[in-house]
């Protein structure tokens, strides 16, 4: 287990530069203590690895320095196998590449681990788009990874929500969300986020940009998405909603259901549950909530139980005069 961390703690080190003994402790989830004896066992066995002291200081190796004891176990290769998701290599014009890789990788293991890897990969598919969607066109996709990979600057024509806009970007990487591919760049001193499939023109500037060395990319999409979702739906509403609601409420509004989940109360003896939930707008609500028919009843705020009611009257005289 330990050995495993001192490898972790070196290739860390080595793709991220400087890293303080707090991150590192976070990181692996142990105490700072422990993370000064594993970098002076490291040390002890040949590794150039030496701290800076101060604000900004924390452990480094010694520039040019690089470790080759990068072999995969057997369990690593199949976690490797699983988290590739085929399209999505093929989306960023590697797919034949991706596949090259799977092969050496398989062919690099021992016998035993390449045929239990392989076997991951034969009965496990992940396919990260929703039921009745298709995957968005992206044909600048490879060009952008292109940009990322070679931290070239970027100017493309974008469509917002308010207009057609031209931007010079320097792309961090890319992310695909629930089968959308999103782009993460600077833009105005800032890391911003694009909707690929909104990029209408691109080009690769010959200009090179230099890439923050504490920029992560995982952690800066896991915040945003917090951030989107909780400036998306700050609007509140209580309702009243049956069984066959509630779990109807889970494909309309994850959101929703999840907060049903954690805060709710029992109207007996019916089995209807009161609870607030959050709502983008009471126009989009007023579409989301009436998926669920008669199966939720609006409380507050009045408005929107208002157009639910004008709506639901609306439906009912037209199938009368159908008559």
């Amino acid at each position: 287990m330990r050995a495993s961390r001192l490898l972790s703690i070196l290739i860390l080190l080595q793709m991220r530069g400087r890293l303080s003994a707090e991150a590192l402790a976070a990181e692996f989830e142990i105490s700072v203590r422990t993370i000064h004896r594993d970098v002076d066992q490291l040390s002890a066995s040949g590794v150039p690895i030496y701290a800076e002291r101060g604000r900004n200081g924390g452990f480094q190796l010694r520039e040019g320095y690089r470790t080759k004891l990068t072999g995969f176990t057997a369990s690593e290769a199949e976690a490797l196998l699983l988290s590739g998701a085929g399209r999505a290599a093929s989306d960023l014009g590697i797919g034949a590449e991706a596949a090259a890789a799977q092969l050496k990788l398989l062919a690099s293991l021992p016998p035993d681990s390449g045929a239990s890897a392989q076997r991951v990969a034969g009965r496990f598919h992940l396919d990260p788009a929703n039921w009745y969607t298709r995957a968005e066109s992206a044909p600048l996709l490879p060009a952008l990874a292109k940009a990322v990979w070679q931290e070239k600057r970027i100017r493309v024509r974008y469509e917002s929500w308010k207009d057609v806009v031209v931007r010079e970007l320097s792309p961090l990487g890319l992310v695909l969300k629930g089968g959308l591919w999103y782009l993460v760049a600077i833009a105005k001193n800032a890391p911003r986020t694009y909707r690929v499939s909104n990029i209408l023109s691109l080009d690769i500037l010959d200009l090179d940009f230099t890439r923050p060395k504490r920029f992560e990319l995982s952690k800066f999409w896991s915040e945003w998405v917090s951030e989107f979702e909780e400036r998306l739906l700050r609007g509140r509403a209580v309702v009243k909603l049956s069984p066959t609601g509630l779990k109807w409420l889970r494909e309309v509004s994850p959101a929703a259901a999840e907060a049903v989940n954690t805060k709710h109360t029992r109207c007996k003896p019916d089995g209807w549950v009161k609870a607030e939930i959050p709502i983008e707008n009471v126009a989009y609500a007023r579409r989301q909530l009436l998926n669920l028919g008669g199966e939720v009843e609006v409380l507050s705020p009045p408005e929107l139980r208002a157009e639910l009611a004008a709506e639901a009257e609306r439906i009912r005289a037209y199938y009368l005069r159908r008559r």
